[in-house]
Order: C-alpha cells, then sequence, then structure tokens
C-alpha cells in the first residue's frame, strides 16, 4: 500500500520478514517515509511525481536475488533495482523509479556492530538505495565522493551521522 508522505513520491512498502526486522512496525515504516521524503528534497527525481518499492525482506531472498541479477552468492544489506528509464508512463501515473530490498538481519548485525540503532542504520541504507535508483553510483573514486556527499547531507537532514566517519548516532 503506498505511505502518505509529503514528498513527490508514493512509497510502496512491503514487510516481508517481520521477525528479520526487531522495531515497531510504526517505527520501519516511519524511518523509510522520511528517509525516502528527505532524500527526494535533497536529490530530487528526473521528472515530478514517482513511486518506488521498499521491501524489508530476509536475508535469505536478499541472497537469492544478489544472485539471481548480480552473480553474487550472498546476502548483502541493500539491494537496488532501476526501472527503465525510458519506460512509457501514461498522464497522471507517477514514473517508477524501482524496488529497494534490504536484509532484516544482515541491517541488524551491522547497526550492531556499529553501535547505532536499526531505524538509523535502515534510514542510510534507504537512502543509499534511493539514490542508486536516481542514478548515483560508487563504481570510482568520482561517483563515490559524489555519492558519499549526497548521503551525508540527506542524513544530516535526518538528524544521522555520517557513516563514512563518525558511526556514532545513527
Amino acid at each position: 500500500m503506498p505511505e502518505s508522505t509529503t514528498c513527490p513520491a508514493a512509497i510502496n512498502l512491503e514487510i516481508a520478514a517481520p521477525a528479520d526486522w526487531p522495531a515497531p512496525e510504526e517505527a520501519l515504516r516511519r524511518t523509510v517515509r522520511e528517509a525516502i521524503a528527505t532524500a527526494l528534497r535533497v536529490a530530487p527525481p528526473p521528472a515530478g511525481r514517482c513511486e518506488v518499492t521498499v521491501v524489508l525482506a530476509d536475508a535469505r531472498a536478499v541472497r537469492a536475488l544478489n544472485r539471481d541479477w548480480r552473480g553474487k552468492d550472498a546476502a548483502t544489506n541493500v539491494l537496488s533495482f532501476p526501472a527503465p528509464a525510458h519506460m512509457p508512463i501514461p498522464p497522471g501515473v507517477p514514473r517508477p523509479l524501482g524496488d529497494i530490498i534490504l536484509a532484516g538481519s544482515v541491517v541488524a548485525a551491522q547497526a550492531a556492530d556499529a553501535g547505532v540503532s536499526l531505524t538509523g542504520q535502515l534510514a542510510w541504507l534507504t537512502v543509499h538505495g534511493l539514490l542508486h535508483l536516481l542514478g548515483y553510483d560508487h563504481m570510482d573514486e568520482d561517483q563515490a565522493r559524489v555519492m558519499e556527499d549526497a548521503e551525508r547531507r540527506i542524513l544530516a537532514r535526518l538528524g544521522l551521522s555520517d557513516p563514512y566517519g563518525d558511526e556514532s548516532g545513527r
């Protein structure tokens, strides 16, 4: 179901593996909504109203996607699948940006290892995934610097610390 938000995005959020996400459902939903709304204010989509799908999955599902789509047989924290850039969209329909899939146990373990909150880690990785949908990447140093700078600006607006520097507070 699309989440209500003040950003130019309809947010479809599915909590596919609630047991892997040890936080209240409303906190998870609020975190994803705020992360996407803030990210889209800092790094707006190329054309007006858009739609994003976020799935809070388990590590097994993310591992299968990572294996099938990226050839990497391992769970990871977040995967992004951008929608085709030039797909025809009927008038008045939000443009799909794509899908973001997060692995609960991986995100929770990373949060615990970093000494940060699960929702802070979820916010950062949602922002990271959304930036990939918007065309950001980190394949070389210049691209990584641009993407990390955008992440820092967005996370600062969310009141979260720099994930690439001071790790406290996320």
